[in-house]
């Protein structure tokens, strides 16, 4: 398909499209209706694929068509029909899973699921499996006479779901159990549905149960992580007890902890759950969304297949989302318990620092006092070893003749001038020490 659009002729006739423009313009025509005749046998496989097996799938699809002679798939393509003799082959891939969609032309004489599908399935056994089998069907269209279709000695009377269309021209029914080759079988009517609307609901109902599938996929997701959201909880009950008798620090730090590992154990469970039940959500609107387009009409007083679904499927749904509604709400509330601890933490650490501070400032005040009383001590040693070298220095001048006055008289009196001195100097190197340390 060209994205390109054209305003004339000429070098500059054609207006630079959007470089996804020709992939929205194809999306709506991605998968579209094809004619079937009735009668014929449908079988679909759903492969769950991720994107290195959807990529080895392709490949294998293009190997297969090729040694055929036959057109294969485009890179870019997500669906892709070919014709096999009397069987036609529609493949498709989806963002999660592939299917293989066999059409094979059914015998008008035949009972319902007649031969049994096994025996039809071998066309599927040409290609490597490209994921694990999630979705198998066979779908019986059979052609409804003067003699009425009678669901219940087809399938299960207790599972059995029956309906009409809008209109009453086809009737759809299933009991949404395997068979014994592992088959759900769907037995279609045409009452006079034509091979374009007879296609579509083929389609529709088949995406129906492949989407009802894939949705179920969250419901042992949400049990496996129920146990361990019910002990999370417990564990938070006896923390937020604990917390009332809890005032030491080192007890807080404690259930910090213990709240920290809780809130890590429960965000991996809901990260790791999050894409399930996300494509849960979507599978399930699906299904809803393709039972209104077909428009159910009840037959007799056999339920409807939205009625089945809603009392078999509904809880399995609710499940899932009241699953992750608990990890939302448990997430929330560790937030605001390890918040409240954290602040008490934070409290109690501030304490121990004022208490810190202030011993620290008991012991350096202590530390100044001792420290003058060491400067008061060794300005009078400096002192004393001062005024005895002046009193000997004095005394020898004396005996020298030099001084007449008494030698203690001269030392006494110096006493005060070396004590002054000494104190000046001592403090104005403290002085200069104080003004080192504050630089």
């Amino acid at each position: 398909m060209s994205a390109d659009v054209s305003i004339g002729s000429g070098p500059s006739a054609r207006l630079e499209p959007h470089p996804l423009r020709a992939a929205v313009l194809g999306e709506v025509h991605a998968r579209p209706f094809t004619p079937i005749t009735t009668p014929a046998r449908v079988l679909l496989f759903a492969f769950q694929t991720g994107a290195e097996q959807a990529k080895a799938d392709r490949a294998a699809l293009q190997s297969f068509c090729e040694t055929r002679g036959l057109a294969g798939p485009k890179s870019n393509e997500k669906h892709h029909r070919v014709c096999i003799g009397t069987t036609m082959l529609r493949w498709e891939q989806h963002s999660e899973f592939t299917t293989y969609t066999w059409e094979l032309p059914a015998d008008a004489a035949a009972a319902p699921f007649h031969p049994v599908a096994s025996s039809l399935a071998s066309p599927m056994g040409l290609l490597p499996q490209p994921g694990p089998l999630l979705a198998a069907i066979d779908l019986h269209l059979v052609t409804e006479g003067g003699e009425r279709v009678a669901p219940e000695r087809v399938f299960d009377r207790a599972s059995l779901a029956v309906a009409e269309n809008s209109d009453g021209t086809a009737l759809y029914a299933t009991d949404f159990k395997a068979d014994p080759a592992g088959f759900v079988r769907i037995l279609v009517a045409d009452r006079g549905l034509g091979a374009e609307r007879a296609g579509a609901l083929v389609q529709r109902v088949l995406e129906l149960e492949t989407y009802r599938t894939f949705a179920l996929l969250g419901l042992p997701e949400a049990q496996r992580l129920g146990p361990s959201i019910s002990r999370i909880e417990r564990r938070l009950a006896e923390v937020t007890e604990e917390m009332q008798m809890t005032l030491d620090l080192a007890g807080n730090r404690h259930l910090l902890d213990d709240l920290t590992a809780l809130a890590a154990e429960l965000e991996a469970g809901a990260t790791g759950s999050l894409y399930r039940f996300g494509a849960s959500r979507a599978y399930y609107e699906i299904v809803n969304l393709r039972l209104q387009t077909i428009g159910e009409r009840k037959v007799g007083g056999l339920p409807t297949w939205s009625a089945f679904l809603a009392r078999r499927m509904a809880p399995a749904m609710r499940t899932c989302v009241t699953t992750e509604e608990r990890q939302a709400n448990l997430s929330r509330k560790l937030a605001r318990a390890a918040n409240l601890l954290r602040t008490r933490v934070d409290v109690a650490l501030e304490q121990q620092n004022q208490d810190l501070l202030h011993t620290m400032n008991t012991r350096t005040r202590m530390q100044l006092r001792l420290q003058a009383t060491v400067e008061g001590l060794s300005v009078a040693a400096i002192t004393y070893y001062v005024v005895g070298l002046f009193g000997y220095l004095v005394k020898g001048a004396h005996d020298a003749g030099y001084l007449r006055l008494e030698p203690s008289y001269i030392t006494a009196a110096f006493v005060p001038l070396a004590l002054a001195a000494i104190w000046l100097i001592v403090r104005r190197i403290r002085k200069r020490h104080i003004a080192g340390e504050t630089d």
